[in-house]
């Protein structure tokens, strides 16, 4: 067993450190406040690799491993959950499933784009389209319908809290197609955003990561090719199940990255604020928080980093990433809340980052499910 990174690893964890330092930080707090799309922040992802980071250099990706790939979510997370989400939703949710299940003729159309991030020089990344109304939690209530054709399906219905939903160019829904059948009735599809009958509703409103794109989409008669189906009949909750337990890797990653970005600036606030004639972090009641946040943190970043080595290794990954997930997103919120308390009175302002950062760390406890669905997946594992 070896607790060490690789030289490559660290240079990869340098490489995000810097970008987000140099390319995320400044104009932050600005994008929070009007909710801005980071689309320079993005564009310069695909340029250095980073929202293809596992796809195969054969189809334009960087062909690292998952280890990289949550090396560079906790650095960009600790400055912008906005321009990790969109990274970690082009990544785990969008070119993983394509390259796993795609066809040939899949992959050369749509992975290889989407892999570099750019396609005839603009911005080309996907979203994943499965939550709905009066589905999230329970992804086995699609309401979204695909009718076969012959030749095309016809998909309607609602999707609801789409990350990347209006700047995305390709689309994975999850339709049911065989209501009889249950969740051995469903399929995905991959859909051209500007296939006729798409409708984007409105930016949503946000608590948090405000610049991430976030919309609930329409489709009202969209045709979709027969060849844009992805794997057999039937099989698209397997491959939203299995899409997302890798995703959420990238989600535990994130909020990882977001704990770790509030504790250093509640470390480095310690450090310089003084009360009662000396620094805070001299005050045993401030040294208990901060130890308490770097302890909380290291073990969230080993649950992260076993669920990555799970999956780069071919072990079934499931339990380990629902683990991570939970525990590192707990730990962001946790975190996050005692780094504003440290602040005092400034960290209920916006440019000590801090209250930001809170914001940002409530949506990993709930999106590529809840919580209380970890606990789920988690105690069927231990039951079985």
């Amino acid at each position: 067993m070896h607790f060490q990174l690789q030289e490559e690893h660290l240079m990869i964890r340098k490489a995000a450190r810097d970008f987000a330092q140099n390319e995320c930080l400044p104009g932050v707090i600005e994008r929070d406040e009007k909710q801005l799309f980071p689309k320079e922040q993005v564009l310069k992802l695909a340029e250095l690799g980073f929202l293809g980071m596992m796809a195969s250099t054969g189809y334009g990706g960087a062909g690292m491993d998952t280890i990289s790939y949550v090396l560079a979510m906790e650095e960009i997370s600790k400055i912008d959950a906005s321009t990790s989400v969109c990274m970690s939703v082009n990544n785990s949710l969008v070119c993983w499933g394509l390259e796993k299940y795609g066809t040939e003729e899949q992959k050369q159309r749509y992975l290889v784009p989407l892999a570099q991030g750019k396609k005839e020089g603009a911005l080309y990344i996907g979203a994943f389209l499965l939550s709905e109304p009066e589905a999230g939690s329970d992804a086995t209530s699609q309401h979204t319908m695909a009718v076969d054709k012959g030749d095309h399906y016809v998909i309607n219905g609602t999707k609801n809290w789409i990350t990347n939903g209006g700047t995305a160019s390709v689309y994975l829904v999850i339709a049911q197609t065989d209501p009889e059948k249950g969740s051995r009735g469903i399929d995905v599809f991959i859909v051209d955003k500007n296939s006729p009958g798409i409708t984007v509703g409105s930016k949503e409103n946000k608590l948090g990561i405000r610049g991430s794109d976030t919309h609930s989409i329409m489709f009202q008669d969209v045709k979709v090719p027969k060849e844009n189906r992805i794997g057999e009949e039937g099989f698209g909750f397997i491959f939203a199940m299995k899409t997302l337990a890798g995703g959420r890797i990238g989600i535990a990653a994130q909020a990882l990255g977001i704990a770790s970005g509030a504790y250093e600036r509640a470390l480095a606030y310690a450090k310089e604020r003084k009360a009662f004639g000396k620094e805070i972090a001299q005050h045993q009641a401030i040294q208990f928080k901060l130890a308490d946040m770097a302890t909380r943190i290291e073990a969230a970043r080993l649950l992260c980093l076993r669920a990555a080595w799970e999956k780069d290794n071919g072990i079934d990954y499931t339990q380990s990433s629902s683990m991570a997930k939970v525990y590192a997103s707990e730990t962001a919120m946790w975190v996050t809340t005692e780094a504003v308390q440290i602040h005092g009175g400034y960290g209920y302002v916006k440019e000590y980052h801090v209250e930001r950062l809170m914001r940002d760390a409530k949506i990993t406890q709930i999106y590529e499910g809840t919580s209380e669905v970890q606990r789920i997946v988690i105690g069927r594992g231990i039951l079985k």
